[in-house]
């Protein structure tokens, strides 16, 4: 039997938004506004989930973007958090973006991670993430987000990578919120949200 292979593509669109702009974002709330404006464009485009994230170096500038891209690859692992990872790896040329703790990266996210994203940040090479909305938002409009424990995040600053929460959470729920009230695909489920009660 021939395997096809897999590659992570990025929707068109990513690059237009990337091009406008100057590459470099000052603050952590310019950072999380960009990766909520991905989440916010995926739902527009139709190119996937309501999720974004993208990495950062030490000086705001954009390493990797990434979106939910489940539903046009028809695969449950490619989420933001893991295609922003895998994109910033593969143009960095390594698997641990920190080159052995010598560099900083930072992993924003416009949701908390769900229990597979979580699993693959202490490998990444990141030592910082930075969330939006919670785990709770995206459980409320239907998405599992899996068995992540109650302390995931002791767990991640025991391994020195700092977290963040609800940093313009208010702004990264609306996304989740219009998703819902669209009646998005609750890809894990199989539903929509439409018409449910």
């Amino acid at each position: 039997m021939n395997y096809p292979g897999i590659s992570i593509q990025l929707p068109l669109w990513i690059q237009d938004l990337v091009d406008r702009s100057s590459g470099v974002f000052s603050s952590k709330e310019d950072r999380m506004r960009f990766v909520i404006t991905l989440s916010r464009k995926n739902v527009e485009h139709q190119t996937g989930g309501p999720f974004g994230a993208a990495i950062f170096d030490d000086q705001g500038r954009l390493v990797a973007p990434g979106v939910n891209l489940v539903l046009s690859t028809h695969c449950s692992i490619f989420h933001a958090e893991i295609t922003a990872i895998a994109m910033a790896q593969t143009l960095l040329g390594r698997y641990d973006l920190s080159d052995d703790g010598k560099v900083s990266y930072a992993l924003y996210a416009s949701t908390e991670p769900c229990a597979m994203c979580f699993g693959a940040i202490p490998w990444s090479g990141v030592s910082r993430l930075v969330c939006g909305a919670r785990d709770e938002d995206a459980r409320r409009i239907g998405f599992d987000e899996g068995p992540k424990m109650d302390a995931w995040v002791d767990a991640l600053e025991t391994r020195k990578i700092k977290v963040v929460r609800d940093l313009l959470r208010a702004e990264a729920v609306s996304v989740l919120d219009d998703y819902a009230a669209s009646g998005g695909v609750i890809y894990n489920s199989g539903k929509t949200l439409r018409g449910e009660g």
